[in-house]
């Protein structure tokens, strides 16, 4: 890796620690904490919270005729999603040990903690849950996909990409036919990074 993408890769690095501990603040300000893997509130915020629900009738009542039309639409993508969740799951099960590819722990993608915010109702509840598990679950795949590329494929594309996701760091420019020859044994192994659980 040249000096100029590890200085960037570094300030990227700093940015994000930098996030967490404006997060970390959050946590100060919203009175939770971390109790084994739940989120806990003070008594106060509970209650302060209670009073925040909005009730079914209430929010059926105002939501957009539209917006309840699409709820099929959107329950639709599920089934497949499940099956996509099933197939990569396998998929790197069986095959990242033969390849020497660290697996993509799942529990870090797929985060499931809005059900303990006490002013959602149970369809905003529901609707979290959703989104938490969808977005997580195309993070958890796209790990999975980038850790798989960088096995079979290392090569930077010569156009720019509308995302860069984790492993693009480590590929090999595009059009360095002798670098790729020389180095696609190094770069297939070069998982380091996450083996020293910086990156998993």
């Amino acid at each position: 890796m040249d000096e100029k993408l590890e200085r960037l890769i570094n300030k990227i690095k700093e940015l994000e620690r930098e996030l967490y501990n404006e997060l970390a603040q959050k946590q100060e300000a919203f009175l939770y904490r971390f109790d084994r893997s739940k989120v806990r509130f003070e008594r106060e915020v509970k209650i302060r919270h209670r009073r925040l629900v909005k009730r079914l009738y209430h929010y059926l009542a105002d939501a957009p005729l539209l917006n309840i039309l699409t709820v099929p639409v959107i329950w639709g993508c599920l089934p497949p999603a499940l099956l996509m969740d099933l197939t990569v799951t396998l998929y790197q099960a069986i095959c990242f040990p033969i390849y020497g590819v660290p697996k993509v722990k799942r529990c870090q993608y797929i985060i499931i903690d809005r059900q303990a915010l006490g002013y959602l109702n149970i369809i905003e509840k529901v609707n979290c849950f959703y989104c938490s598990y969808f977005n997580g679950l195309i993070g958890y795949i796209q790990e999975v996909a980038a850790r798989t590329e960088q096995y079979w494929c290392p090569i930077k594309h010569a156009r720019r990409l509308g995302s860069i996701h984790s492993r693009y760091k480590y590929f090999l420019d595009y059009g360095d036919g002798e670098g790729y020859r020389q180095r696609l044994g190094e770069v297939r192994q070069a998982f380091g990074d996450i083996e020293a659980g910086q990156n998993d």
